[in-house]
């Protein structure tokens, strides 16, 4: 991947950079209003067909399928400011914002315990 990358300094156009601005302005907005706003808080009320199209483009982000993004963030705000926050952000900033993506057995652990609490009470 970094080897493909390095090839893209030689191929460098405006409409190229134009386009990858335009699909990151793009994957940033699904995964503000698709994932975040539409299915984790169910802000507001989409045809299916747009709700599915949103959910596509967000994928596309490279976050993770829509029902892995909306567990994780659900369980974020439950058990926020914990251990057991996926987005510990007692483990610093880097984690918090980032690193957090790449730890998916604590992930999956903190999310499957805060389900299991979840059927229990």
């Amino acid at each position: 991947m970094h080897l493909l990358a390095l090839c893209a300094t030689f191929n460098f156009t405006w409409p190229a950079i134009w386009v990858a601005a335009g699909l990151t302005l793009i994957s940033r907005l699904e995964i503000t209003l698709g994932y975040h706003r539409n299915l984790s808080h169910k802000s507001f009320k989409l045809p299916k067909w747009l709700e599915y199209l949103f959910a596509y483009c967000g994928v596309q982000a490279l976050q993770g399928s829509p029902i892995a993004w909306v567990s994780t963030h659900r369980c974020n705000h439950q058990l926020s400011d914990s251990e057991r926050d996926p987005r510990n952000p007692i483990l610093g900033f880097w984690f918090s914002h980032i690193n957090w993506m790449f730890d998916t057995e604590a992930i999956i652990e903190n999310v499957l315990l805060f389900l299991s609490r979840i059927h229990i009470e």
